[in-house]
């Protein structure tokens, strides 16, 4: 129809969504954003577009490749940024903490309108860049000369039990430049403060230009979870086990070694099979029913799962790092989880699990002082949370850095919900038999 091509029904269509967009935002300001969409298809009085040819005088532009060149980039790059500022944004596995329900190579989408885009804490950054500049390892691509305080737009839904969330790493605030894949606290109880500042190049980073992690929502703010000898309970009932879950095995043989070509088919990456020649033994990640198969080989003498439960070699690494506790990763808790407007109170072992929320997440200065606590300069007997909580842990229970070495997920690093998997490589083999063509366009 002539209609669909006129100035008027393109300025009224552009202009709706626009209005839609700003109602979604909550930030009326962005109304005077109208008079530019206005000037765009009806009065055309400025030119947006300045590094485009003027028009002659039949209304035609005068060609110019390099231009239209500049022009076609300039339009992906903006249309790119707000697809992934406030839909969705692509994100690669790389490690094997999620197998085997995500492997190593997937590649896939991440909706933020699932739970709400958030708003930059950095808006001034280089367009589709996390949190580097390409081709260095330490010049941030993003400035602080505004930050924006924490703050999320509707989304369709909010997170629930088992869904498998990407959220900005919470220990990922002070990060050692040399050695950016491991936890700096990590490293400081190990090493001391000291001893990493005098040999390493400390990053400071604000929550949106954090590292990505991506794991499974065990617990929700107000739950309570445990983990009795690998199993986990969540309010005292026992979870669900997925089928894709996976822990580690120790695999006896008479002395030779299981058909590589079976590993590969069950899609066990090579780096997590640790054999020794030795003694004839295995340790790798499996599923229920991969073990199963591999107990039936031939030549597999035994096999029983790995039960870490030694506090001796656990309390410094698991959450919150104390002695007293003897928590391991597979016997843990119980440990609550805080919920937003829930209060508790403020004593050593309370502080022990909320220290870091309190100070950190939520930005308060906290002292104890005689014996008694003050928040903000003001004495408090309790604490109330600002913000709601959540307890991640991957599928691979075993070969997983999660919240049971780290603690909690904070609600304004939560990124988005990981939708489906676009493509999916083999890091272990080479091109084009490196595609994993099963999961193509698998939805999670």
């Amino acid at each position: 129809m002539k209609i669909l091509r006129t100035r008027w029904f393109k300025f009224g269509v552009a202009a709706l969504l626009y209005l839609l967009w700003v109602v979604w935002l909550e930030n009326y300001w962005f109304l005077f954003g109208l008079l530019v969409v206005f000037d765009v298809y009806i009065t055309k009085k400025v030119r947006w577009a300045f590094w485009k040819p003027k028009k002659d005088a039949s209304g035609k532009r005068k060609r110019n490749v390099a231009l239209e060149w500049v022009d076609a980039i300039i339009f992906a790059v903006v249309a790119a940024t707000f697809v992934r500022l406030f839909f969705v944004e692509a994100y690669t596995i790389p490690t094997s903490s999620m197998e085997k329900t995500m492997l190593v190579g997937d590649y896939l989408f991440v909706s933020k309108i699932a739970y709400g885009p958030k708003i930059p804490n950095t808006p001034i950054a280089m367009p589709l860049v996390h949190h580097t500049m390409p081709f260095t390892q330490r010049t941030p691509s993003y400035v602080e000369w505004i930050k924006n305080p924490y703050r999320r737009l509707k989304g369709y839904s909010s997170v629930k039990h088992d869904d498998i969330v990407v959220f900005n790493f919470p220990e990922g605030d002070t990060v050692v430049a040399e050695r950016q894949n491991e936890s700096y606290y990590a490293l400081v109880r190990q090493h001391g403060r000291a001893s990493i500042w005098k040999s390493y190049t400390i990053i400071v980073r604000p929550v949106d230009k954090r590292e990505n992690y991506i794991k499974r929502c065990i617990g929700l703010p107000g739950d309570s979870v445990q983990v009795v000898d690998g199993q986990v309970f969540v309010n005292g009932k026992a979870q669900k086990n997925h089928p894709q879950m996976q822990y580690n095995y120790l695999v006896k043989t008479n002395g030779t070694a299981i058909n590589p070509r079976l590993l590969d088919d069950m899609q066990i990456p090579k780096a997590d099979r640790m054999y020794s020649s030795q003694y004839g033994v295995y340790e790798m990640p499996l599923t229920q029913s991969e073990s199963e198969k591999i107990g039936k080989l031939a030549n597999v003498q035994g096999m029983v799962k790995r039960n870490n439960t030694d506090p001796q070699t656990y309390m410094q690494r698991v959450f919150p790092q104390h002695e007293n506790l003897n928590w391991t990763e597979d016997s843990y808790g119980p440990i609550w989880i805080p919920k937003k407007g829930v209060s508790v109170t403020l004593d050593s072992a309370s502080l022990l699990f909320y220290r870091r929320a309190i100070e950190v997440y939520e930005g308060n200065l906290l002292e104890e002082k005689n014996g008694k606590f003050f928040i903000n300069g003001e004495e408090a007997t309790s604490y109330t949370f600002k913000m709601d909580y959540y307890w991640m842990m991957g599928d691979n229970r075993h070969n997983s850095l999660d919240s049971r070495f780290w603690g909690y997920v904070p609600e304004d690093h939560i990124v988005g919900k990981a939708s489906f998997v676009w493509l999916s490589l083999s890091p272990d083999r080479k091109f084009p038999m490196n595609i994993r063509w099963r999961r193509l366009f698998k939805f999670i």
